[in-house]
C-alpha cells in the first residue's frame, strides 16, 4: 500500500462528511437528550412530592370528608384496595380471552377473511380512547342495571380496563409466537404429538417471557386509566368488606387524583400527591419488571 492510499484511509477530522456526522450526532442525543427529559422531570417531581406524604396511616387509612385539617385528612388505603382488586378482574377476563386470541392469529387461522378482521380491529380497538370504553360499558352495564340492579360497580370497572388490556395482549401473544421456529412446530408434529400438545408443551413455554411482558405492560396501562373508571366504578371512600361490596361504587388511585386534584383543600391535595407517588411507584414497577423478563427470556433463548 502507498502513502497516497494509506493516506486516503486515514480519517480526517477536517473534512464535511466527516464534521457533518460529527453534527448530526450531537444534534441526535441533544434531540434524544430533549425527548426523555419531561419524563425524567415529572417522575422526579411526583416522586420528591408525594413522597413527603407518604407514612403508614396515609397507606391504610381511609380518606375522610373534605376539609382543612391537615390531622383528619385520612389516607388512601381503599384506593390501592380498589384499583388492585379491579386490575385483577380485568386480568381475569383480558388474559384468557387476549392470548387466546393471540394463538387463533399465530397457529391456526388460515390468513383468510376473518383473520384479518381481527387483526384490523385489534389495531383499531389499541387506538381506541379510554373515555369511550368507559362509555361503551357505561351504556351496556351500568344504565342497564344488568348486573344484578347494581349502577356503578367494581366490576362494570373491571371490564372496561379489560378491554383496553385486550389488544395488547393479543398483539403481544401473535408476534411472539410467531417469533418461535417452525423448526420446533415440525418436531413435534413430527414424533406423533397434536397440535394442541405442540401448542400446550413447545410454543406456549417457548414464547413464555415476551407474553408475559405484553401482559405486565397491559397491566400497567390499565392500572393508570381514569376515564373509564369515572363512568363505570365511580368513587368510594371505604373498604371492599364482603363479596357484595364488588356490585358498589369502588375507589382507585387514579380517580381519586382526579377528584381530590380538584379540592380547595391543602389535606386533599396531599392525598392526591401521595396517591400519585403509589401510582407511579407501581407503574414504574410493572415496566421494569417486564422489560426484565424479555431480558431474561432474551437470554434463555440465546443459552439454549
Amino acid at each position: 500500500m502507498n502513502y497516497t492510499s494509506q493516506k486516503a484511509l486515514t480519517y480526517n477530522p477536517s473534512l464535511i462528511r466527516n464534521i457533518g456526522n460529527k453534527a448530526l450526532t450531537i444534534i441526535s442525543a441533544l434531540f434524544a437528550i430533549i425527548s426523555v427529559l419531561p419524563l425524567i422531570l415529572v417522575i422526579s417531581y411526583v416522586l420528591i412530592k408525594g413522597g413527603s406524604y407518604i407514612n403508614f396511616d396515609t397507606l391504610i387509612l381511609e380518606p375522610e370528608p373534605p376539609g382543612d385539617d391537615l390531622l383528619s385528612a385520612g389516607g388512601i388505603g381503599p384506593a390501592i384496595t380498589g384499583t388492585f382488586i379491579m386490575t385483577v378482574i380485568a386480568s381475569i377476563i383480558s388474559i384468557p380471552v387476549g392470548v387466546g386470541g393471540g394463538i387463533y392469529l399465530a397457529e391456526y387461522s388460515k390468513s383468510g377473511k376473518f383473520e384479518k378482521f381481527i387483526r384490523f380491529g385489534s389495531n383499531v380497538l389499541a387506538g381506541v380512547p379510554s373515555i369511550i370504553a368507559g362509555v361503551f360499558i357505561y351504556a351496556i352495564i351500568v344504565s342497564t342495571k344488568i348486573l344484578f340492579g347494581s349502577m356503578f360497580s367494581g366490576i362494570a370497572g373491571g371490564i372496561s380496563l379489560s378491554i383496553l388490556m385486550l389488544p395488547t395482549i393479543i398483539k403481544t401473544t401473535d408476534e411472539a409466537l410467531k417469533l418461535v421456529p417452525n423448526d420446533m412446530r415440525r418436531a413435534a408434529l413430527g414424533v406423533g404429538a397434536s397440535k394442541f400438545k405442540m401448542i400446550t408443551n413447545i410454543t406456549l413455554p417457548t414464547a413464555f417471557s415476551s407474553i408475559s411482558t405484553g401482559v405486565l405492560l397491559a397491566l400497567a396501562r390499565a392500572a393508570g386509566e381514569t376515564a373509564p373508571l369515572i363512568f363505570t366504578a365511580l368513587f368510594s371512600r371505604y373498604y371492599i368488606t364482603s363479596f357484595d361490596d364488588l356490585f358498589y361504587e369502588m375507589g382507585s388511585l387514579s380517580v381519586l387524583i382526579y377528584n381530590f386534584a380538584l379540592e380547595p383543600y391543602e389535606a386533599q391535595n396531599q392525598l392526591a400527591w401521595a396517591a400519585s407517588f403509589i401510582l407511579v411507584i407501581v407503574l414504574l414497577s410493572l415496566n421494569i419488571l417486564s422489560k426484565w423478563i424479555g431480558t431474561l427470556g432474551a437470554f434463555s433463548k440465546n443459552k439454549v
